[in-house]
């Protein structure tokens, strides 16, 4: 296997000087500047779908402090050959990135604001020194990269940056912002009572998009990043000829993901065109606009994986690079039920909701609307038909891996919220060997958790080994373990007594005798207690589940 995989890059130039494969999307500079005359672009996308690596190509693209010809050799944009005269390291280019401003804290997300300020101007100190540059602008970038500057400095940072800029090459800054909301996001997931956190956080951002990108003389455009468009009156107030493309949109939809042709391309360069269907389930199935796009970061790291084994499996790359709390917040809710539309959603069908792609970190909360609406936006779901407009769309799960994430998200949470009664009151029906209150604990239990695999029979088993799990007892399920043993053995050591369960999935609601008689005749047949020497009662039971309906009979 001859390509080489660099997993995890998002520096441009690296990328390219190392001879790491790139799926080439350069396109994007000219369709931005040539075909768009937007002083602000805001391009909003889930984690992972090349933000920071696209901000990271257009900055060596433009800035005049570097001669990019070499690393954007043979790429599209090259064809561009006026446009590239005119623009390519031709102007001055501000790039800060606030991926990593994450902290507990509002103080300790400002000191981590602080020091990407103060790296920044580290990476230019050079600038301080020429002669044209302000005495008090040179001081207030001393003060900045020291990490010394006052608030009201911090928030006017990138304009005095800018107008040093300018002072020193006569030219307007082009200026580059990524994961701008992240320190939002992790604000509004920290906040306490009083909101001070996220509204000291909302205030600093304000502040410096404010002076940035508002009747700024300095700027020439902007691009900025996030996973949330965070409504204009909220953060980008009074800035002009700004213009949004988010996940709904159809314009530069297919510059972040990979599309099913570029996907090909790369396979074949591998020599590992046999995974392209299992590729697809996995990754696939996202639609941005009217394009349906792979999540690079996955496709990326499992054709690593590949290079090295040629057998290798696929497995969930994203969910360690992102948190599951939002779905958790979901089945959390008391004021609105959607565990039937998870449901649907986790077997394979959609749902239809109301979106809005203007939101606030701080009511994202307020409605399910807004909840269901940020579950598009980062990823979660997507549109189930890339031609559908309007502000109600169709929703769906977009494939395999993401499925994979309700699925642990949604069990984890019957494990952790599981009623304890109900439980408690299911163990002394068993113990007693009454079967009609054994199957009524078990329905309950069934019609408060969320059902995946469209009852199938794995599913069922999952369920009853969530059930009996935390209670004292020993626990083995021979679908856990593969080695033939009953569906469900639960050991009383304590008191020598023992509860054997085999389970059935019908086919129809009249078939649940017949399947419990069939699951009893099992035990029988394989003598599953036979092996329990020393046990003084062992209950057997068979037990037939349809839908959210389950019977119960003993031995």
């Amino acid at each position: 296997m001859e390509l080489k995989i660099g997993v995890g890059k998002s520096d441009f130039a690296d990328l390219r000087t190392a001879g790491d494969y790139y799926v080439d999307k350069t396109e994007i500079i000219y369709e931005l500047v040539h075909e768009t005359d937007n002083k602000v672009t805001l391009f909003t996308r889930p984690r992972r779908f090349g933000k920071t690596l696209t901000m990271s190509m257009l900055s060596n693209f433009f800035s005049i402090r570097k001669n990019s010809r070499d690393i954007f050799h043979g790429l599209k944009i090259m064809e561009h050959k006026e446009f590239c005269e005119k623009w390519m390291n031709q102007y001055p280019v501000l790039f800060l990135s606030l991926k990593d401003i994450e902290a507990e804290s509002f103080e300790g997300a400002y000191k981590m604001l602080q020091t990407r300020l103060a790296d920044v101007c580290k990476e230019i100190a050079d600038l301080a020194e020429h002669p044209a540059i302000d005495n008090d602008d040179r001081k207030i970038f001393a003060k900045l990269k020291a990490k010394s500057a006052d608030e009201d400095e911090v928030k006017n940072s990138l304009k005095t940056i800018m107008r040093m800029f300018h002072a020193v090459y006569g030219k307007t800054v082009i200026l580059l912002i990524d994961e701008y909301d992240v320190p939002l996001a992790k604000a509004s997931e920290k906040n306490d009572s009083q909101n001070t956190f996220y509204a000291s956080m909302l205030d600093v951002l304000r502040g410096i998009m404010g002076t940035t990108l508002k009747d700024n003389e300095f700027l020439a455009f902007a691009v900025v990043t996030g996973c949330l468009h965070i409504a204009k009156e909220s953060i980008f107030t009074g800035t002009n000829n700004f213009a949004s493309y988010s996940v709904l949109d159809q314009d530069f939809s297919e510059y972040f993901g990979f599309s099913e042709s570029e996907v090909a391309k790369l396979l074949c360069a591998g020599d590992r065109e046999e995974k392209a269907d299992l590729i697809k389930e996995w990754y696939d199935g996202y639609v941005f606009g009217n394009s349906f796009v792979y999540c690079p970061w996955d496709v990326i790291n499992y054709m690593s994986a590949l290079k090295k084994r040629r057998d290798a499996k696929p497995k969930n790359y994203w969910k360690n690079t992102s948190h599951n709390g939002i779905l958790l917040s979901f089945v959390k809710r008391t004021d609105f039920d959607v565990s039937d539309k998870f449901e649907t959603l986790m077997n394979g069908k959609t749902v239809t909701q109301k979106i809005s792609d203007e939101l606030t970190y701080d009511t994202l909360h307020a409605s399910e609307d807004n909840l269901w609406s940020v579950l598009l936006m980062t990823g979660y779901v997507t549109k189930a038909d890339p031609n559908e407009d309007g502000d109600t769309v169709s929703l769906k799960i977009p494939n395999r891996e993401i499925a994979s994430i309700f699925k642990d998200a949604v069990v984890a949470h019957f494990k952790n919220t599981i009623d304890n009664d109900t439980q408690k009151f299911l163990m002394e029906a068993l113990w007693n060997g009454d079967e009609q209150t054994a199957a009524k604990a078990i329905s309950d239990l069934l019609w408060k958790t969320i059902s995946y695999n469209d009852y199938h029979e794995d599913y069922y088993h999952a369920f009853l080994a969530g059930v009996f799990a935390g209670l004292g007892y020993e626990v083995a399920s021979n679908k856990e373990t593969g080695l033939g043993r009953p569906d469900i053995l639960l050991k009383d050591k304590n008191n020598r007594r023992a509860v054997i369960i085999e389970a059935k999935k019908s086919r129809k609601e009249s078939d649940l005798d017949k399947d419990c008689d069939e699951a009893l005749d099992q035990i029988a047949a394989e003598k599953y207690a036979d092996g329990l020497y020393g046990y003084e009662q062992i209950f057997c039971y068979g037990v037939a589940f349809f839908q959210k309906q389950a019977r119960v009979k003993r031995m």
